[in-house]
């Protein structure tokens, strides 16, 4: 009896499991039995009273054709809608799982970056990189509340006129203008607010009102501008917020001064870039007598001036950060603060946090203190006078300066012992060239230039480094709430993906990938250095890592091979950096018991997840708006030929990147030499009869063929394609199969054709966000340019 009990549970738990491993898709009674090798009369008749008994247990349910199908309990999963413009796309619901894949059928035409919920169709196949496939069930919010475009005047029934979109994600939808908000004039760019939502009647149309007129399409830097709209940066400050700034004082007043140490007889230095008009920082170092380095760190007190709750801190703290934008800045404070009482202007009287450090013969901070002060800067430099010095020893320059050029000298001996600690501890350094797009009186782009990054800007990297760790070293170790700058050790399974990339060119990863270390994969990079294959390792490597972000719990940062990190240095363009210079003051003056905990425990979350949410919605900006000069730019170079370098290979295409930055596609269509068939294992294009083989990093020749400013495309072809190196590479079947049918995983992340690539994006933005913390401190010619 016993046996025959189990022999009825094991079939129900096979036919529960095949219908479960196949769910949302029904089988007759038949169709089970087969698979399960009881077709036969007399197997037939258990499989069918199993399929009863699971119906009754409410295990499996009756279709209305008659089918059995698995019912599937499962929590509503939430999670962001990133679409195709082919109709399909996937959500984001896990950062630990694949996307969900949903077909066009099943989007209940969710927009890109719509909150939705989702069930689960068929589930991902455990082991593998293959998601899940879902269906859309609701649209919990929309991500486009207004949009941005060019007004064409027109009838078209009850409509005045249609808007043509300008963001890149909705270039296939349409959107008709009511007559219930502004009527514009043809060919101004206007924001409207979105009215109604594509449905069944109308999938590709959105209707709504139109709420602002940015200026005519023609007008100089109203490009610029829609890309704000477009990306919700507030750049208007509130009446309520300069009425503020302008009643803070231009000078620092005696009253002030109280309970600060003053500093204004040390000989502080500003280093910043020619164009910098907030100067938030100062420097100062001597050699010790005991032979060890005195870094003094010295940083605008902004906190003095913006109080927690008043207009001006809640709008920077909407603002979240300053953004930079080709020729001009969207502050996060006004120009009074910024540029003004906020910046260490040379022989003015600041108010300051200071953060003096002791540091010894190999780069390690023995001595520390963190204080409110009051200085003056000595000397307004630049990096280039200072790398005149430094660098290139000019005379001239030496004269000019030569009561600080004892102090320069001794900077440069303290910067190459904090570097070569940092190289000791497995900080990585990833060396990506950086534009600086120059732009006429018009905003037309005339040049893209490669930014310098000389010994200067290196060596205030390294003291602004120093005085972040030390900061947030501190704070941490008092075991008070606080705010820190995290980036969390790679996930295992990227890490993972990275070194079988790397086995494939023969490059060996030395340790317990398990348990990666900076140094780890600061020693690849030594390796490549120099090679062919450098660029590309530096790609997949930065694809591999997780993204720099804010957070309450100190997690490290691994980039930086750092075990405590925050930003401090720069509070005229960064809320975070605001935050803690208040945290240190409150702390100063309220002590470190529970109740002056509490006051901040709850708070910092919200500022973490605020702050991130903002710098993300800033690099976007930055990033947009640069792929839109640079198309723009190109524009005046259409039929050129030019030397490039593979940046990224797709099934449909290759990215490339020319010397000035400048990336575009050379999708698979042109590449009419031959049929070419992507190897997912090493990550190329190959020829089938040639043998010619496209891979990351590899110089190739191309001619421009077209340019869209505002889809921010470019488009090349290759030029003789007869000198492509061959390979000996033949692309298996079975991935032949994934090239030309749906797509696989690893396409799930990219917009096939001619479209911006998701991860390629996701990639770049990753390494801009990490960037900021391995180089923003001594690339502030990029971030802290300021225009009058």
């Amino acid at each position: 009896m016993t046996t025959r009990t189990n022999d009825k549970q094991h079939l129900e738990d096979q036919i529960l499991k095949y219908l479960t491993d196949n769910a949302g898709v029904s089988y007759s009674a038949e169709r089970i039995a087969y698979h399960l090798g009881m077709d036969n009369g007399d197997q037939f008749t258990p499989v069918v009273q199993a399929l009863a008994k699971l119906e009754r247990d409410k295990k499996v349910q009756v279709t209305d054709k008659g089918e059995f199908e698995a019912v599937i309990k499962q929590q509503p999963l939430t999670g962001i809608f990133h679409g195709n413009d082919k109709g399909f796309g996937f959500v984001d619901y896990d950062p630990d799982l694949p996307d969900m894949y949903i077909n066009s059928d099943h989007t209940l035409h969710a927009l890109n970056g719509d909150q939705v919920t989702v069930k689960v169709l068929r589930p991902g196949k455990p082991g593998t990189d293959q998601g899940p496939e879902g269906q859309v069930t609701s649209i919990v919010e929309h991500n486009y509340e207004r949009v941005v475009g060019e007004f064409k005047q027109e009838t078209v029934g009850n409509y005045i006129g249609e808007i043509l979109l300008k963001d890149k994600k909705l270039n296939t939808y349409r959107f008709f203008v009511t007559d219930q908000g502004l009527k514009p004039m043809d060919g101004q760019v206007v924001t409207a607010t979105v009215a109604t939502y594509p449905d069944d009647d109308s999938p590709k149309v959105m209707t709504g009102a139109v709420t602002e007129v940015i200026g005519d399409k023609d007008e100089p830097g109203i490009d610029i501008m829609s890309v704000i709209y477009a990306h919700d940066v507030p750049h208007e400050f509130p009446k309520e917020a300069l009425e503020q700034a302008d009643k803070i004082p231009l000078h620092v007043l005696p009253e002030e001064k109280k309970g600060r140490e003053d500093i204004t007889d040390q000989p502080l230095v500003t280093i910043d870039a020619i164009e910098s008009k907030d100067l938030d920082d100062a420097v100062v170092a001597w050699k010790m007598d005991n032979g060890h380095y005195h870094l003094g760190v010295h940083i605008a007190d902004v906190s003095h001036y913006v109080k927690p709750g008043t207009p001006l801190d809640k709008e920077a703290f909407k603002r979240g950060t300053s953004v930079y934008l080709t020729d001009r800045v969207v502050p996060m404070l006004p120009k009074r603060l910024s540029n003004g009482i906020c910046s260490l202007n040379p022989g003015e009287e600041r108010l300051a946090m200071s953060c003096e450090m002791e540091i010894d013969e190999n780069g390690k901070v023995i001595n520390h203190r963190i204080f409110p002060s009051v200085m003056r800067s000595h000397a307004r430099m630049t990096y280039k006078a200072v790398n005149r010095i430094l660098e290139a020893h000019d005379p001239k320059t030496i004269a000019e300066y030569k009561n600080l050029v004892p102090m320069f000298e001794t900077m440069g001996e303290l910067h190459r012992i904090l570097l070569k600690n940092r190289k000791r501890r497995g900080a990585i350094d990833f060396e990506a060239p950086e534009a600086k797009i120059i732009v006429d009186e018009k905003g037309h782009p005339t040049d893209i230039q490669l930014r310098e990054r000389g010994l200067a800007e290196r060596m205030i990297e390294s003291f602004m480094l120093a005085a972040n760790e030390t900061v947030a070293e501190h704070y941490f170790k008092e075991k008070v709430p606080f705010l820190y700058r995290i980036h969390e050790t790679p996930d295992k399974d990227r890490i993972k993906s990275f070194v079988d990339f790397l086995e494939v060119f023969g490059i060996n990863v030395h340790g317990d990938i398990n348990n990666v270390k900076p140094k780890m994969l600061q020693n690849v990079l030594k390796e490549v250095a120099g090679k062919p294959e450098e660029e590309m390792v530096q790609v997949m490597m930065l694809r591999s890592m997780q993204q720099a972000k804010y957070s309450d719990e100190e997690l490290g940062h691994f980039g930086l091979g750092a075990p405590y990190y925050t930003h401090f240095t720069s509070p005229i363009r960064r809320y975070p950096d605001d935050t803690v210079h208040r945290l240190i003051k409150w702390y100063h003056e309220h002590g470190k018991d529970e109740k002056s905990k509490a006051h901040w425990r709850d708070k910092l979350p919200e500022i973490a997840e605020h702050t991130s949410v903002t710098e993300r919605r800033g690099i976007d900006t930055e990033r947009d708006v640069d792929s839109m000069k640079k198309a723009e730019y190109m524009e005046d170079h259409i039929g050129e030929t030019f030397d490039a370098v593979v940046s990224s290979v797709m099934k449909f295409g290759l990215f490339v990147e020319l010397p000035n930055t400048v990336e575009g596609l050379i999708h698979i269509s042109v590449m009419n030499d031959d049929y070419y068939e992507y190897s997912e294992k090493h990550l190329a294009l190959i020829g089938r009869k040639t043998h010619r083989i496209f891979q990351i990093g590899q110089p190739v020749q191309v001619k421009l063929l077209r340019v869209d400013k505002d889809l921010r495309e470019v488009d090349f072809q290759i030029v003789h394609p007869e000198n492509t190196p061959t390979t000996k590479i033949r692309v298996p079947h079975d991935d032949r199969r994934g090239n030309h049918g749906h797509f696989n995983r690893r396409d799930r992340n990219k917009h096939n054709g001619h479209v911006n690539n998701r991860q390629i994006n996701r990639g770049q933005s990753r390494h801009h966000n990490n960037s900021r913390d391995h180089h923003s401190e001594g690339r502030r010619n990029r971030n802290r340019r300021r225009h009058s």
